[in-house]
């Protein structure tokens, strides 16, 4: 089932095509990577899916409804650019932030306490936002983005200025959100990030949809049939496959890249390989998230 779809949505400023005819789905209960190189079109679809702004064409559902205002607040946002008041404390700005969203002080009090405890903010609540380093201020903003527990949560660069550590907590804590219902787009320049944690992806490069689908699937449309292997002895180009490279390991040993040059199983390459060399590791090279993307939005593609 798709919690959201977006059917041919286009938007243009003065001359400039921000989006062109964007349509994509995205699973209930599944966190899904929204990708693309700076002024790609990316937050322009995110501030349409939110109505921030208003599109030249096109349709946003949410659970097969068209998305108003009302339905908004069944949204978390949390964007790029933070927003907090910096005079004011902690724990009035919670309050009032839920309170925006429909939640009654006492149980947004309640809610509060709960993610300042999770999170280690319990002895900022009485504290000005002013006075936060940098993380703990955004950590304040992902708590106020999920007090109202949304249906769907829309987090774009969460991981920004965070350290290793309250990076990995966030992430933890974005899995567990998905695990209890929460269906999640996820924006982000962090490739790793989208390995971790997205099940589906959209990649979008100068306004256009340039990918869609599930990472796994992608991933295996790109593969190009290159192997590693560790090994002993002399290896040489063959009219079966093509050494890409060669670096030295610990003693006599050797990894090489090697690109099958046939349509044949990995065991052919096995056989022909032990004919030559003594073989100590031998893994099919799958391309990461962060190579394709750097594929597929390089200039020299296009």
């Amino acid at each position: 089932m798709d919690l959201i779809k977006i059917n041919h949505i286009s938007k243009a400023y003065d001359g400039h095509q921000a989006l062109s005819d964007i349509s994509l789905t995205i699973p209930d209960k599944s966190i899904f990577g929204l990708l693309g190189p700076n002024g790609a079109g990316k937050t322009t679809l995110i501030r349409i899916i939110t109505k921030i702004i208003q599109q030249d064409q096109g349709k946003v559902f949410l659970n097969e409804e068209e998305i108003t205002y009302e339905l908004i607040r069944k949204i978390g946002y949390l964007p790029e650019e933070r927003g907090l008041y910096k005079k004011m404390k902690v724990g009035e700005q919670l309050i009032y932030l839920s309170q925006l969203k429909g939640l009654s002080r006492d149980l947004a009090v309640k809610r509060i306490n709960i993610w300042l405890e999770k999170l280690d903010l319990k002895s900022w609540w009485n504290k000005n936002v002013e006075d936060l380093s940098k993380g703990m201020a955004q950590k304040v903003q992902f708590i106020a983005t999920v007090l109202h527990e949304p249906a769907l949560l829309i987090l774009d660069e969460p991981f920004s200025g965070f350290d290793p550590v309250n990076a990995d907590l966030i992430k933890n804590e974005i899995l567990e959100l998905r695990d209890k219902g929460a269906t999640i787009i996820f924006s982000t320049h962090r490739m790793e990030s989208v390995e971790e944690l997205c099940e589906n992806i959209t990649l979008i490069n100068q306004s256009k949809k340039i990918l869609d689908g599930s990472v796994k699937q992608i991933k295996e449309e790109h593969k190009q049939g290159q192997y590693i292997i560790d090994y002993a002895g002399t290896l040489s180009t063959r009219e079966s496959f093509d050494v890409l490279s060669i670096t030295d390991l610990e003693g006599d040993l050797k990894r090489a890249n090697i690109k099958f040059n046939q349509a044949s199983k990995p065991n052919d390459l096995i056989a022909q390989l032990t004919n030559s060399v003594q073989l100590f590791a031998f893994s099919e090279k799958i391309p990461t998230i962060n190579e394709i993307f750097i594929s597929k939005v390089s200039p020299s593609d296009e």
